[in-house]
């Protein structure tokens, strides 16, 4: 009987093994105060690479193998929970906000020491936060501003006889909308030179029909009276990307090129940017390869390129990472690049995803050396996507001239919300480039149209001589993109202040009229070049003098129209005539269209928000604004 027991522990003690081992199944509910739920949530085992993330509902399921693990709950913009597991199966939480930690260590005062410095550890100062709801705190917030952006002048009215043409870039950019809407939530009308009316107008999802001929975009125009002016008219000229599904889109080598200097802690930096990216992980498909290279004081190599499917390994190399030293952009960039071009893949996407809020300061920082960087580093065929992040120290002009030098887009995340629309909804045209080096020139007919101002697009403004030079860098285009310009003329017969005179030529006379052209009012020609090819292809579009009257027009008239009034009002434009608050806003609730998605009423609520805020923080924001 001895012998047999002997025999038999070995197999005793290797089922006693499996019945420890056996497998907990926890599931629950993550909520905020207020029992909403909390979606893209964290819950991860502590000590372990293992976890799971809560669903839009707030739910979450976890499999764990020891009884009396601690799970850690952790979100944007709350406060990380522990709970001990302690046998249970059903554990759900309600998660404390940021902002609303911090209003306790506000209001606690002296009795609360240390609160108030494991508070100061997560989140900073707590005293020098202002206690704007729904504002989470960044490590680095101090009281005065060094955000930074590039002053703007308004485009001007043109005399068609004098200038005929008018050349400029796409911008497919939408950062300064999200920008705005980050500075209106929090109580303030945002600066002069964070306005960019393209970007807000191209924001917006507009319904322009899908190409079907053999260019990779369609083309539409309108035109009616201007809303802020019926003595001008206003055309609109929109563009659609060929819009390709994600299953037909080339295979992609990725890198996410991930800030982690001390600049970038905080709530809305680097724990914004991992959830960010990791979301983008789970777009990936088999074919897909991504690196992640890091940059503080130096830069270095965190993850080797992986397989799209192996979603787990890049979320634990994205979980790993933390803040902390000086940063040390341009090595970070060069690096990037240089694990891009090592991976290269022949017709496929290739591209280096840029997360930062651009406040570089060692090695190439300045403005002339990351220029030049970039435009070296774009030859290799490897484009650029900048996602901006942060409050306080963000660096708009920097991460606009990075991404427009670097063949690239730019968006500015402000939210999961943003993260999601730019990462997950519109994957293909952030992320997939089908036209590069778009260019339009327009031609106005001075029988019909005695002046023009193109609204927006100051710093995507180009020589004559540009359009027909394909060694000219300009705009790219994703797959799904539109893309929307607008032009207020003044037609012949008007009177008008904003139209100079220029006194007569003595070496040569003066432009005269050749052809009258009949109704046309303007021709369009645009440009553009196939990802992988250097010459450009043309193609002209004439449009004609088909008013509508403006009530009469598309929802995409009116409400890119009602986007570049609001525009106009906030940057306090010289040509915002008689805009309006309310005419925005009954423009835009007569143009919302279906909005599925929610965004065209969301600007209506940011209108009125701003409406209520009124001018009086307009001057005191002009100090972050650098003038030429």
């Amino acid at each position: 009987m001895r012998k047999i027991l002997i025999y038999l522990l070995p197999f005793l003690l290797l089922g006693s093994s499996f019945a420890e081992t056996r497998l907990l199944k926890v599931s629950g509910y993550v909520s905020d105060e207020h029992g909403n739920p909390v979606a893209e949530a964290s819950i991860t085992v502590k000590g372990y690479g293992t976890g799971t993330v809560s669903g839009k509902d707030g739910r979450y399921e976890i499999m764990i193998e020891d009884n009396n693990a601690i799970l850690v709950f952790s979100a944007v913009g709350f406060i990380t929970k522990e709970e001990k597991v302690r046998g249970r199966k059903s554990i759900s939480v309600k998660m404390q906000s940021a902002s609303t930690a911090l209003q306790e260590v506000l209001v606690t005062g002296i009795g609360t020491q240390r609160k108030e410095r494991i508070l100061q550890s997560q989140m900073g100062n707590a005293k020098s936060y202002p206690s704007t709801p729904g504002f989470y705190p960044d490590r680095n917030y101090v009281d005065y501003n060094t955000e930074d952006y590039d002053h703007i002048n308004d485009n001007r009215f043109l005399k068609t006889a004098d200038n005929p043409l008018s050349t400029f870039s796409i911008d497919v950019d939408a950062a300064s909308y999200s920008n705005i809407r980050r500075f209106i939530s929090r109580g303030e009308l945002p600066p002069a030179g964070a306005i960019r009316i393209e970007e807000m107008i191209n924001y917006f999802k507009y319904d322009y029909p899908q190409p079907t001929g053999e260019h990779p975009f369609s083309f539409h125009t309108e035109m009616s009276d201007a809303p802020w002016n019926p003595k001008h008219k206003l055309v609109m000229i929109g563009m659609q990307g060929e819009k390709i599904a994600t299953e037909k889109l080339p295979a992609s080598n990725l890198v996410f090129l991930i800030d982690v200097s001390g600049s970038m802690q905080g709530p809305l930096k680097l724990p914004l940017v991992k959830a960010s990216m990791k979301m983008l992980t789970d777009q990936l498909r088999e074919n897909d390869r991504v690196s992640i290279v890091v940059y503080a004081g130096a830069a270095g190599l965190v993850l080797p390129p992986t397989n799209g499917n192996d979603k787990l390994k890049i979320k634990n190399a994205i979980n790993e990472l933390d803040a902390g030293g000086s940063t040390a952009g341009g090595a970070g960039i060069q690096l990037a690049y240089k694990t891009a071009r090592e991976h290269f893949v022949k017709n496929g996407n290739n591209r280096v995803i840029l997360c930062t809020d651009g406040d570089f300061n060692v090695g190439a920082s300045s403005d002339d050396a990351m220029e030049r960087l970039i435009e070296e580093e774009r030859k290799s065929g490897v484009y650029l996507t900048v996602l901006g992040y942060g409050m306080g120290n963000y660096k708009d002009n920097k991460m606009q001239k990075i991404a427009d030098k670097g063949n690239g887009n730019h968006a500015y995340i402000d939210g999961m919300d943003e993260a999601r629309k730019v990462l997950v909804n519109e994957f293909g045209g952030t992320l997939f480039t089908i036209a590069k080096d778009v260019k339009l020139q327009v031609e106005f007919n001075p029988a019909h149209v005695q002046g023009y101002r193109l609204i927006g697009y100051e710093n995507r403004m180009l020589n004559k001589e540009d359009f027909n030079n394909d060694k000219k860098d300009a705009g790219e285009m994703g797959s799904g993109h539109t893309v929307t310009a607008l032009y207020e003329i003044i037609p012949t017969g008007i009177k008008s202040e904003w139209l100079e005179e220029v006194d007569s030529l003595k070496y040569q006379s003066n432009n005269k009229l050749i052809k009258s052209a009949g109704n046309e009012v303007m021709t369009i020609k645009f440009r553009y070049k196939k990802p992988g090819e250097e010459i450009s292809k043309l193609i002209v579009h004439a449009v004609n003098d088909n008013q509508i009257v403006l009530n009469k027009t598309s929802n995409n008239f009116r409400f890119a129209a009602a986007v570049a009034e609001w525009g106009m009002i906030l940057r306090q434009s010289e040509f915002k005539a008689g805009s309006s608050y309310s005419q925005v806003i009954q423009l835009a609730k007569a143009a919302k269209g279906k909005d599925e998605e929610g965004y065209r009423n969301e600007f209506i609520r940011l209108v009125e928000n701003a409406s209520s805020i009124g001018g009086n923080n307009i001057d005191a924001m002009k100090k972050t604004t650098k003038r030429d």
